[in-house]
């Protein structure tokens, strides 16, 4: 197509995207509550230019801007094969569910959705006949699961877990009936013709957008599983959603890791499958259990810590362990695994069961001897302990993988048969070109081969216009960047209060201190309050000071992260007052800072204890900021600092989900309000109306509490 033909092509689809969000669109005549807004076209617009002319975009867009159909409708009416990536599976579920079948549906495009998710959250068929087998299922209540989920499987075309109620995937029955990378036995399984994740794989393929997540994506770049790649369809356009969680997510995936669940479950299937497929033949319970105990030892060798703590690794062994006991427990890891693969040769011919747990023990193996080594000098180790034990070696960023995946590739003559990757089934080489297409029937041809388009877009991505903290991780220094403000009026609907009377952040008393602000509030309130904390000592220091001081008169029940599912503690917020009850409290920390949304009166008070900086002794934190030094720059001003920025720009999003939501942040850190750099927080923070001192706060707390059509704006 030549340079006048596109961009014919371009005009058109620049006019039909902006007519389509337009006060007399089809989604204006269609979709109740639908309202034009200008960020939302102008991001509209810069994602059509991206789709037809190739490149990576970075969108960050304000709360309310309504970028999921910002950067849907340009792709839906584009034509073009597209891949969309979601942090989470709450956002994914909605996309695929609700969000795109309603485009689909009002733009009448004959649109093939398919949505893929990791083999774990599908059932397998083979693994679900073995589980009655297990020793779990001897548990109370066991029997009576595993049959509702042999029922359940009758009747399920897709074999997705979210659908079977009841089960949540906390669950000891849920790995029994679903599998992973580890012990998924291919084309070797007996069930491979009707097996769930097989068929979600081939829908895909016929599709013509595949709604995926950030794991899944990370998974197959980091571990080239048979099959997964083919399985992306091969497209043109790639977006990613909630795309501030890639650097994160992709370290853990790139990395290597050997944790002690993995050998625990290895030790668990090895005595399944040998006293159902072997037994006699080896001394199953022997193997297994010399695996068992050597994968406890190991944990225990990590040391007695409350919570989930991150150890520094810079020499042999973490600090802080005891030397001699672990490498005795890591060594035994070892001896235990080499039995298990000499007990294992003596039976791989009689199934392919037993064939896939030597090639896991092999792997395991592999992966034990690298960590009884030294580090990589190039990137960073550190052992992750909680219930169980975590070793993990890991790039300090993204950026080198990243960016060779998403650069321009532009073929010379000749080279049109060249894979962009060694490996033919990786995702780099389905993505540079459809195999099953020709140049005249490829959907999105106009963009010529190596001009895919890259979207990104988040509320936050950084608190600077360059979006640095985003971009620079990731690897895309050539990237168009686009800041668009959130519509919301918020110096007329939310005002923020620093309480400069609390101790210092530091003081062994504050957690107490915001607590009794909290009680204050809420009995003002009656409810209506989100506490985010930085620690769980915090949150449960803070949560059980309420739970025990607020006065039961004020009928507000007090909702803590831990002592509920996440999913009925997000629900039982929103519901808010009703049926004598006032509203609610809940005090949360980690995954309640984002993604949590809850418009109306139900929420008008978030109050969050201390500015998020990471935590000091956080090895890879530590590790970016050496690197930060060594370049000349400030590890606090240039890596510390955009952190603690943007984690608390996500924490107060929480505040203000809609054009009608009235409420007050309250941050209880007196440096925002003393340092020089709390300027620069401040500045990254929507334009909130500041409140100078307790009485106004109080004052304005009365103010919301008035029916919300008739107290004035702040």
């Amino acid at each position: 197509m030549d340079d006048r033909s596109q961009g014919a092509r371009l005009s058109l689809l620049l006019q039909r995207v902006a007519d389509t969000l337009s006060h007399h669109g089809a989604l204006a005549q269609a979709v109740p509550g639908f309202q034009p807004r200008e960020g939302q076209t102008d991001m509209a617009m810069a994602v059509t230019q991206t789709l037809e002319q190739g490149g990576q975009l970075v969108v960050e867009a304000g709360t309310g801007v309504g970028k999921t159909y910002a950067y849907l409708v340009p792709v839906l009416l584009s034509g073009q094969r597209a891949l969309v990536s979601t942090a989470t599976k709450a956002l994914q579920d909605q996309l695929f569910s609700r969000d795109i079948p309603r485009l689909v549906e009002v733009l009448g495009l004959p649109i093939r959705v398919a949505l893929l998710k990791g083999r774990s959250n599908y059932l397998c068929l083979h693994r679900m006949q073995q589980a009655r087998h297990s020793a779990e299922s001897a548990q109370p209540g066991a029997q009576r699961a595993l049959a509702k989920i042999e029922s359940w499987s009758q009747s399920t075309r897709t074999g997705d877990m979210a659908e079977l109620t009841g089960l949540d995937e906390r669950s000891s029955l849920w790995p029994l009936v679903t599998s992973t990378r580890d012990n998924c036995l291919g084309s070797s399984c007996p069930s491979y013709r009707a097996c769930h994740v097989n068929l979600a794989r081939k829908e895909a393929m016929a599709s013509d957008v595949v709604v995926i997540n950030h794991h899944l994506f990370f998974a197959d770049m980091a571990v080239r599983e048979s099959g997964v790649a083919e399985l992306l369809p091969t497209v043109r356009v790639t977006v990613f959603d909630e795309a501030h969680q890639l650097n994160e997510i992709g370290v853990n995936f790139l990395g290597k890791q050997l944790s002690t669940v993995q050998l625990l479950e290895l030790s668990r299937d090895v005595l399944a499958t040998g006293l159902q497929l072997g037994r006699g033949l080896v001394d199953w319970h022997a193997l297994s259990d010399a695996l068992e105990k050597a994968s406890r030892d190991l944990r225990l060798a990590a040391g007695l810590h409350r919570g989930s703590v991150r150890l520094r690794w810079t020499q042999d062994m973490p600090e802080g362990v005891e030397p001699e006991d672990w490498s005795s427990a890591l060594a035994q890891v070892l001896r235990s695994l080499g039995q298990l693969q000499t007990g294992l040769d003596m039976v791989t011919e009689l199934a392919p069961d037993f064939q896939r747990l030597h090639e896991r023990a092999t792997e395991l193996a592999q992966k034990a001897h690298l960590f009884s080594q030294a580090p990589d000098p190039e990137g960073v180790r550190w052992a992750e302990v909680s219930a169980q034990l975590r070793l993990m070696e890991s790039p300090l960023d993204i950026a080198q993988a990243f960016s060779a995946l998403t650069r321009p590739v532009q073929p010379r003559p000749g080279d049109q048969a060249e894979s962009p990757a060694s490996d033919p089934d990786s995702l780099e080489a389905l993505m540079a070109g459809d195999p099953r297409h020709g140049p005249e029937d490829t959907a999105g041809a106009a963009a010529g081969v190596g001009q895919r388009a890259w979207i990104f877009t988040s509320a936050t991505l950084g608190d600077e216009p360059s979006l640095r903290w985003f971009t620079e991780p990731c690897g895309l220094s050539s990237a168009q960047v686009m800041q668009v403000s959130s519509p919301f009026d918020y110096a007329q609907q939310a005002a923020l209060y620093v309480p400069e009377h609390l101790p210092k952040p530091g003081d062994p008393g504050h957690a107490g201190h915001v607590a009794q602000l909290v009680v204050e509030a809420v009995q003002l309130l009656g409810g209506r309050t989100l506490v985010l904390t930085t620690t769980l000592n915090a949150m449960r220091s803070i949560g059980e000071y309420l739970q025990t001081r607020l006065d039961p008169a004020a009928n507000v029940e007090v909702l803590v992260q831990g002592q509920s599912p996440k999913r009925r503690l997000m629900e039982r917020f929103r519901e808010g007052a009703g049926e004598g009850r006032a509203g609610c409290v809940l005090v949360a920390s980690a995954s309640f800072w984002e993604g949590f949304d809850v418009p109306g009166e139900a929420l008008q008070l978030v109050v969050i204890d201390k500015l998020p900086f990471p935590p000091p002794g956080d090895p890879l934190f530590e590790a970016r900021s050496q690197r930060i030094t060594r370049e000349g720059r400030s590890a606090f001003a240039d890596h510390a600092l955009p952190e603690a920025a943007v984690s608390l720009k996500q924490g107060a999003g929480r505040l203000i989900r809609s054009e009608t939501d009235r409420g007050v942040l309250v941050v209880c850190d007196t440096r925002l309000a003393t340092m020089s750099y709390g300027r620069r927080l401040v500045r990254g923070l929507p334009e909130m109306r500041r409140l100078s001192g307790h009485s106004e706060f109080l004052d304005t707390l009365r103010q919301l509490t008035t029916d919300a059509t008739k107290a004035p704006p702040f």
